[in-house]
């Protein structure tokens, strides 16, 4: 079973919602108290995560695709633990992944597809550290 494009973007579009619903459930400023044990997401959060990861996996067997699977659980168990920033990591190397299948030719991805594509990107790089505007110049002597 091949998985087609409309798909993929289909788990990614939903990992990227869940991350973005609990990186605005925290706070701007994590206290060093919580940091051991971090802020963990409801487990009907994880497990929401942890089915399309699985649906990805299910239906990427046998296919170029496949390769990506480790990069899901890693992001996976990051999410679990509640390390936004490492849950990030993962997928954002997903999306390096599949731009570079995209040039290889392994994949056929039409214009809507990229979009959803740059759109899911822009919002995991959002949630990284220094990507806000207002920041722009902190921590340069200015």
């Amino acid at each position: 079973m091949t998985m087609e494009m409309n798909e993929v973007l289909d788990v990614l579009g939903s990992l990227v919602s869940q991350l973005k619903l609990y990186a605005a459930k925290l706070p701007a400023v994590v206290h060093l108290s919580l940091v051991p044990t971090g802020i963990k997401p409801t487990l009907e959060t994880v497990d929401a995560y942890e089915l399309a990861i699985s649906r990805f996996r299910s239906q990427s067997s046998g296919s170029a695709l496949k390769g990506l699977n480790d990069l899901l659980l890693e992001s996976l168990e990051a999410f679990e633990t509640g390390k936004l920033l490492s849950a990030v990591q993962p997928l954002l190397a997903v999306f390096d992944h599949l731009d570079r299948m995209r040039r290889d030719k392994e994949l056929n991805v039409t214009t809507a597809d990229e979009k959803r594509l740059g759109e899911y990107r822009a919002i995991l790089t959002k949630i990284l550290p220094g990507s806000q505007p207002e920041l722009e110049g902190a921590g340069r002597g200015m």
